[in-house]
């Protein structure tokens, strides 16, 4: 076993959308230490130009790899996995640095009408990720985009009236949902909020409808890395496992949405950088 071993997995996200990747995380790596960075104090970074991003990237990378000595990285957002995964990859080498997209290749797989939604920040539909993505899956299916600005913020301020509006308003833009020829039998949702409107999405297009999110597939390659590099936390050597909030925002709403959606009680501190 690697000296780093029992080290912590940094994540972090705009806010607390990243918590469902989080989630998934701690299910596939029971024994392994978490330090979650929620930049609430920056989002929604959906709106955010690539520079921005990036630059923001840098500076959160480098406040883990100084004050917790992180042995992975895992970008819980797919509008930052897309404007700037791969200048981290190459300013950190060493460093294991998963990152998230849309999971439009599963959703093909899941598919029988080959009629897919995806809904996702306006960022992550423009990037040329996500267009090279599109575009090596041009005649495996038919994807129907739907940007949904607004959706993100709501959810961060858990304003239940703005997320049924808005779910409402972009299932309805989105066609007809269903199992029958030409309507959208599954839904892929493109960013990491969105698994915690499920609720609101699924009045509009039905219980019948897949979803599928990229937090599993996220965690299985996180795992993948950290046993190819001898680094994996197993058996009672992390039994204490610890969850570590911290948010350029307000920590109590951090706070509360780990509580509320992962049943984590744990404080959030204020991010220092």
């Amino acid at each position: 076993m690697s000296k780093f071993s029992n080290c912590p997995i940094g994540v972090f996200d705009s806010g607390v959308g990243g918590l469902s990747v989080l989630r998934a995380l701690r299910a596939e790596l029971p024994h392994e230490k978490f330090v979650y960075v929620a930049d609430s104090g920056h989002a929604p970074y959906g709106e955010r130009d690539d520079d921005y991003l990036i630059e923001r990237c840098h500076t959160i990378v480098r406040w883990f790899r100084e004050h917790h000595q992180i042995k992975a990285l895992v970008v819980a957002c797919n509008t930052a996995t897309a404007a700037a995964i791969h200048v981290l990859r190459e300013a950190h080498p060493e460093l294991p640095i998963i990152g998230i997209e849309p999971a439009l290749k599963p959703a093909v797989r899941l598919s029988r009408t080959k009629l897919i939604g995806v809904m996702a920040t306006r960022s992550t539909l423009h990037s040329e990720k996500f267009k090279r993505l599109l575009t090596s899956l041009e005649n495996q299916a038919t994807f129907v985009l739907q940007p949904c600005s607004g959706l993100v913020p709501a959810i961060e301020a858990f304003d239940a009236i703005k997320i049924g509006a808005a779910c409402a308003e972009y299932t309805g833009a989105m066609g007809r949902f269903g199992s029958n020829p030409g309507e959208i039998d599954t839904l892929v949702l493109g960013c990491t909020h969105y698994p915690f409107a499920e609720s609101s999405l699924r009045l509009g297009t039905g219980m019948a409808v897949t979803y599928v999110e990229g937090g599993a597939p996220v965690a299985r390659q996180t795992r993948r890395l950290l046993e190819a590099a001898n680094q994996l936390q197993v058996g009672d050597q992390g039994k204490a496992a610890i969850v570590r909030l911290y948010s350029s925002g307000d920590p109590l709403a951090l706070a509360s949405a780990a509580a509320r959606w992962l049943d984590l009680k744990a404080d959030a501190l204020s991010l220092g950088a």
